[in-house]
């Protein structure tokens, strides 16, 4: 499966990164995984809208959920590619119990009726092992909010995204043997370490060193910090290869 990075900046977006987006394909099939800050505009460089087969949030913090916003203006209102094109044309939407709750409230604060469920089919990540040629399976990571990491295996091929989280065996346990861990680095080796928020660049090499995966690409580090240090901190604990997610990216899993 191919993974290209749409954005990988931690908690904001920076000058050079929009915040986390991904998008997975195989078989011709288009799943994004999160659609933060500035995500949707990336996203379009390689896709209009109405070509993404599937939409899976991990959590429902800002960096990786609030460009559904800009979806569904593009749904809504866009032109050829962008229009949804009916209820017959929904696009499924997985994200953590609440989801459309808080994507009408972003949307919309004063809650007119915004008929979202033309748009998009609400399921939760207990209702969706599998979205075209993917198995797709989760675990609750170690977050302030309700946050998901999930393990897409396509075939033999697996590649496991942490999304936010601080110290977790969870983690670990989902990531067991997996071709490719994305895993947050967002913490700096100067920065106070806040048991349950993030993980720092070694942490994130712990983590991928104990689950035996083959190879550790570093993401979600914030514009205040470091890619380097974090990748260097991750190499130092991990004995495979590290890799640093940057936008455009594109890795073959």
């Amino acid at each position: 499966m191919k993974v290209t990075v749409l954005g990988c900046s931690g908690s904001v977006p920076g000058p050079d990164s929009p915040a986390s987006g991904y998008l997975i394909e195989a078989e011709g099939y288009r799943l994004v995984l999160d659609l933060g800050h500035g995500a949707f505009g990336a996203l379009q460089r390689y896709l209009k809208p109405r070509e993404v087969d599937a939409i899976v949030i991990s959590h429902l913090h800002a960096d990786h959920c609030i460009d559904l916003t800009a979806y569904i203006v593009a749904l809504r209102y866009g032109g050829d590619g962008y229009h949804a094109g009916g209820p017959e044309h929904r696009i499924p939407l997985v994200g953590v119990p609440g989801t459309r709750d808080r994507l009408e409230a972003a949307y919309d604060p004063y809650a007119r009726k915004l008929s979202l469920h033309e748009l998009f089919t609400f399921a939760t990540p207990a209702d969706t092992p599998a979205l075209g040629p993917f198995e797709l399976s989760y675990a609750q990571m170690n977050h302030p909010v309700p946050t998901n990491a999930v393990r897409i295996q396509y075939g033999d091929r697996a590649l496991v995204y942490s999304a936010d989280s601080g110290e977790s065996g969870e983690l670990v346990t989902l990531a067991q043997g997996a071709d490719a861990l994305l895993c947050e680095a967002s913490v700096g080796p100067d920065e106070e370490l806040v048991p349950g928020l993030h993980m720092t660049g070694r942490m994130a090499g712990e983590h991928a060193d104990k689950a035996g995966v083959e190879r550790l690409i570093v993401t979600h580090v914030p514009p205040w910090n470091s890619v380097q240090d974090a990748a260097d901190e991750a190499a130092a604990a991990f004995h495979g290869p590290v890799e640093s997610a940057h936008p455009g990216a594109e890795f073959w899993i």
